[in-house]
């Protein structure tokens, strides 16, 4: 069965309202094209951080350079909800959670919350502004069974790898992935982290024989600029669509189930592993 999958490369700030009505306009362009599962990036609702520090040096960011912190359970995140309808749709936000901040994801569709995420992996200054998530879960969903990660998380290959032994069929990664700050380049093309992005995309798809979906901000905001590439990764790794380094829908039609049986045919890396042997201290 087809199912068209979509990743948004768009800007995200402050103003909810504004936040809500780019989530409206791009949630019509994919219903338009027939999506069944929409992923906007890390930050969707209230904007990411405007500095990470300089040279990843830590520094503690002006409480108002922060975003809105939303509840799971609250207004905003019931908005998007009944925004999503019967689509799929996965969105990043500041989870507020008693004195505690989370940069957290949540999949939705109109019958409410399928699953949240809260980003695990904190690059440079983060962890001034967040607390740290602490498990990877997939949960079930009208398109699947999917896992979720948020931006870094993507870095760490057993992130992914969990949640495909946890069953995830197709995993989304949401982003608000900048270009380098040193040696960068004018073209976003042609910029180490535009590379190093696509080359996780690509590795995770593969070595877990899953589909990823990646989304990601795009534009400036405060000292970042981001390098948009959303897309829609086959398991054998190869992109079936992406926007490049410009803002857009990256949308692929996938008939999930068979593209994972064909990839997992004869060399199943996840029903080939050998943990018993690998012997790698994960407390180190």
């Amino acid at each position: 069965m087809i199912t068209k999958l979509a990743a948004a490369a768009a800007p995200f700030g402050r103003d909810l309202d504004a936040c809500f009505a780019r989530i409206e306009g791009l949630l019509a362009d994919a219903r338009a094209r027939g999506v069944r599962l929409l992923a906007l990036p890390e930050a969707a609702l209230g904007g990411y951080l405007a500095d990470l520090g300089e040279h990843g040096v830590e520094r503690v960011l002006p409480r108002e350079a922060r975003p809105p912190a939303l509840d799971v359970d609250g207004p905003e995140i019931a908005r998007l909800a009944r925004m999503a309808g019967d689509t799929v749709v996965t969105a990043g936000f500041c989870e507020s959670d008693g004195a505690s901040r989370y940069n957290t994801v949540v999949a939705v569709t109109g019958d409410g919350v399928l699953g949240v995420h809260r980003k695990v992996h904190q690059p440079l200054g983060e962890s001034n502004s967040y607390a740290a998530g602490g498990e990877f879960r997939a949960f079930d969903s009208p398109v699947g069974r999917l896992g979720m990660l948020i931006c870094y998380d993507k870095a760490f290959p057993e992130a992914a790898r969990t949640l495909a032994i946890d069953g995830a069929e197709i995993i989304v990664c949401v982003s608000a992935w900048p270009a380098s700050r040193t040696a960068a380049a004018p073209d976003l093309a042609d910029d180490r982290w535009t590379h190093r992005f696509d080359l996780f995309d690509r590795a995770r798809a593969l070595e877990n024989q899953v589909v990823w979906v990646a989304s990601n901000q795009s534009g400036t905001f405060g000292s970042l600029r981001f390098v948009c590439s959303a897309k829609v990764v086959g398991p054998g790794g190869d992109v079936l669509a992406t926007t490049g380094v410009a803002p857009g829908l990256a949308v692929a039609d996938v008939d999930v189930p068979a593209l994972l049986a064909g990839a997992r045919r004869s060399m199943a890396h996840l029903r080939d592993r050998r943990p018993e042997t690998y012997g790698v201290p994960t407390g180190v």
